[in-house]
Formats: C-alpha cells, structure tokens, sequence
C-alpha cells in the first residue's frame, strides 16, 4: 500500500492511499485436522467439511488470481471451494490433508511459473 501526500485547492494536505499490486502470493498455510469451530467461524458447514480434515489458505495479489487458484485447485485434487474473494484475494479450500497440499503446491507452482508471482514457502499447523 502507498500512501501519497497532496494539497488540495484549499491548501489542505489530503492523504491518498493507493494500492499498488505485486504479482505475490503472501500467505499459503495448510490448517491440519482444525478444530470444527474454526469451521464454523469461517462460515464453512461442519457437516460437509469437517471430515476432511484440512484447510488451505492463500492469499494473493492481485486479488483476482483467486479465481484462477481455485480453478487450479479443483482440477488438481478432490477439494472443495470453501470461499473465494476476488476483491481481498482470500482462497479457502477443505479437503483431505494430502489433496490440500496436492493444490496448494500446484496453485504455487503455477504462479511462480507460468504467472511470474513471487511466492511464499506453505506453512503448516
């Protein structure tokens, strides 16, 4: 985020705070057999995604390469999508622990390779 200073027709300093994007992947954590509130507290159904056992989280910038990290994901391994924002740049995925990592891994991969992101190592609890 940039900030810019600039004085107005009043003589006033007004701040400007801009957004200018990198190609970045920033965060990219695989949650390992979470508690079923943390389900629940991201809005995620229980009942359908708590006996996956895993969540990957990324985010990304620009925010709109969401869309094609979760295309990258479905076609990769058998995960669901848990929540896409294209305007924050936020993917949750749910799945079994060896298929979030199966997409997380390629959805990095693609983006370093093909994209020329700049990437973040997958962390894991």
């Amino acid at each position: 985020m940039e900030k810019k200073s600039i004085l107005d027709m009043e003589g006033k300093t007004r701040l400007i705070q801009e957004t200018v994007p990198g190609k970045q992947i920033t965060i990219a954590h695989i949650i390992a057999s979470p508690d079923e509130i943390i389900y629940k507290k991201l809005g995620l159904d229980p009942a359908v995604n708590y006996e996956k056992a895993a969540i990957g989280i990324l985010t990304m910038c620009p925010s709109e390469t969401t869309i094609i990290a979760g295309d990258i994901a479905n076609k990769t391994a058998d995960v669901d999508l848990g929540f896409i924002d294209r305007f924050s740049g936020t993917l949750i995925i749910t799945g079994g622990i060896s298929e979030i990592q199966a997409a997380v891994t390629s959805i990095i991969e693609y983006c370093k390779n093909n994209l020329g992101f700049t990437v973040c190592g997958i962390t894991r609890t």
